[in-house]
């Protein structure tokens, strides 16, 4: 019965870290969702500091919201899903971190993505925001595809659009590709007059602001750019094949969550799309339901 009680009044937090922005909740089992916060970019394979960082604000700004000290956060359970973390050194160095919670436990954000797009349930998920990539989890048994990072693949991710879209615009610029009404947008949003400009404004940019560019492909798409349509339409069929990929472990539902899920979502085969389920909860709330089941695995272990 104490075990029960303690278990009742543990404070949780769940924390979705993907390569545009870091979200935060804090959960009780008594009360529900407690307060909410938001910070940048959180995926260590651009950059440890700034992804810790971002978990530290997200963190922060929710105890705050959530009506709590700044000290209780050594009194949160923290369930982290992180972008990156499925390469093994990425995952040691975070859980080598010296972090503030009473428990951390460390997952990849395609992870928890499925566990609250599923309610816990068996399902798969493909993820098409700054990246993109797929995962089921289905009797047990996980399965990833794509994730592979930016300059690697993430096809049909902003990040992706985004790249491809800057490419070319350059090549249009420059009279060594067909014409593209990206061209333009480019240098009115980069306010410059040269395909040079553009460049220097994209140089050494990380895969968050080059998926900032994608609603510039999708617009440029809607009104029959040919170089805009062959972008977003190579990006749909690479997330339409990933999805067939996941359908054949026969998971009970498959959702899209990002950025991108609902303007890509007309593009895809229409096969694909009629399979296509609203996620029932965020990527912040898998990963609370994570932390929450690895609370209890050790409350069991110890009573």
């Amino acid at each position: 019965m104490m075990a029960k009680q303690v278990q009742q009044d543990q404070l949780y937090i769940g924390i979705d870290g993907g390569g545009t922005k870091c979200r935060a909740t804090i959960f009780s089992k008594q009360h529900g969702v407690l307060g909410t916060g938001l910070g940048g970019p959180a995926n260590p394979l651009h950059g440890l500091e700034r992804t810790l960082e971002s978990i530290m604000v997200s963190t922060q700004l929710a105890l705050q919201d959530a009506g709590l000290r700044v000290e209780q956060v050594h009194e949160l359970n923290a369930g982290m899903g992180l972008a990156g973390v499925n390469l093994p050194a990425l995952y040691d160095k975070i859980v080598q971190w010296d972090h503030p919670f009473q428990q951390m436990y460390l997952t990849t954000d395609l992870h928890t993505a499925c566990i609250g797009a599923h309610e816990g349930q068996d399902g798969a998920v493909i993820i098409t925001g700054t990246g993109s990539c797929g995962f089921s989890i289905v009797d047990g048994q996980s399965v990833n595809y794509g994730g592979h990072g930016f300059a690697q693949g993430d096809i049909g991710s902003g990040a992706w659009m985004g790249l491809e879209a800057v490419k070319a615009a350059l090549l249009d610029l420059d009279e060594l590709g067909p014409a593209t009404k990206m061209s333009a947008i480019f240098k009115s949003h980069f306010n410059t007059l040269t395909a040079m400009g553009i460049a220097e404004h994209m140089a050494g940019q990380p895969s968050s602001v080059y998926a900032k560019l994608a609603r510039f492909v999708f617009d440029a798409a809607e009104h029959q750019d040919e170089v805009a349509l062959s972008i977003v339409t190579k990006g749909a069929d690479y997330i339409s094949h990933l999805a067939k990929r996941l359908l054949e472990n026969n998971p009970p539902r498959l959702s899209m969550i990002g950025g991108l899920a609902e303007p890509l979502n007309k593009w895809l085969d229409p096969e694909i799309a009629k399979h296509v389920e609203l996620p029932k909860q965020p990527p912040e709330m898998g990963a609370i339901y994570f932390a929450i089941r690895n609370v209890e695995q050790t409350l069991g272990k110890v009573n």
